[in-house]
């Protein structure tokens, strides 16, 4: 009984953390064969956002699986139980994820404030300074946020290398993954290929529009902070309250019995539940990459 109640448990934050996350609507193990490379390059896009595009697909799903397995064994001697146990793992499982997600979100919300000031600056090197197309990008590179500038330096060396400013802006939006990076790109590759004589122009309302949506995502944020500092409780009081309980009398002897394991079971399930599901409330859209 506890291991069916532990595999119903597993199926369901799977099945829920796959639609989440991936979007998957299928109830399969796995999206359809003709998604997979669609998965995948996802996946990959993911992983670069988060910095971790010198990080195999393989070994960022290894240390999630250690996690798992230590927070269940974690869980297991908490509760006394396998199905809790099962269930802890799997929400400590996200922990890593959560945790790059958290740097993904850092490190967009960094390009996000860094691209008005790096496109003004391209456009005054362009238009003012007489660099060439390729120089000046190269040149805001070195000055941009440190961790864009690996994907600048990737980009660099392809440049170097080929001179080909279609493959070297290639590099610098697959590194990257930013809209704002491949409109950036596709601009200048125009630019450069066919010449514009209005790229300072064009340069200078991408601008414009990059300041504006960085400033309704500002007031979307300020106005999320007591949502967001609420959210934390869901997590931080249940448990708190489990461990407290446990020390009176023979609270770890109830959450030892078979309805002790449900009902532990049932408020782990509802936690990741609000916890995901508040997540999902609060997140601000994303702008689609268009031009990847």
């Amino acid at each position: 009984m506890r291991l069916l109640i532990g595999a119903v448990a597993a199926a369901g934050t799977y099945f829920l953390y796959t639609a989440l996350v991936f979007g998957w609507r299928e109830i399969h193990l796995s999206p359809a064969l003709t998604g997979r490379a669609i998965e995948r390059d996802r996946l990959r896009q993911w992983m670069n956002q988060a910095g971790l595009s010198d990080v195999a697909t393989m070994e960022f799903i290894g240390v999630v699986s250690a996690v798992t397995v230590l927070a269940a064994t974690l869980g297991f001697l908490l509760f006394g139980g396998v199905a809790p146990g099962l269930a802890i793992g799997l929400f400590g499982g996200l922990i890593p994820i959560g945790s790059y997600r958290l740097r993904r979100e850092h490190r967009i919300d960094e390009a996000r404030e860094a691209w008005p000031r790096m496109i003004e600056e391209i456009r005054l090197r362009t238009a003012s300074l007489g660099r060439s197309i390729p120089q000046a990008l190269f040149e805001v590179g070195q000055r941009a946020p440190e961790s864009m500038r690996p994907a600048f330096a990737d980009a660099h060396r392809q440049w170097l290398l080929t001179t080909d400013f279609e493959r070297t802006t290639a590099v610098l939006k697959a590194r990257l993954a930013d809209p704002a990076a491949d409109v950036v790109c596709e601009t200048l590759l125009v630019a450069h290929e066919l010449g514009g004589a209005e790229l300072s122009q064009r340069l200078s309302a991408l601008a414009e529009d990059r300041i504006q949506d960085l400033q309704g995502r500002k007031d979307a944020v300020a106005k999320q902070a007591g949502a967001r500092l609420a959210r934390r409780f869901v997590l931080v009081v249940p448990f708190g309250m489990a461990l407290a309980g446990m020390q009176i009398g023979a609270g770890r002897a109830a959450f030892a019995s078979p309805m002790g394991q449900v009902v532990a079971l049932v408020a782990i399930g509802m936690v990741a539940v609000c916890w995901i599901w508040a997540g999902a409330i609060m997140k601000l859209p994303e702008a689609e990459r268009v031009l990847p």
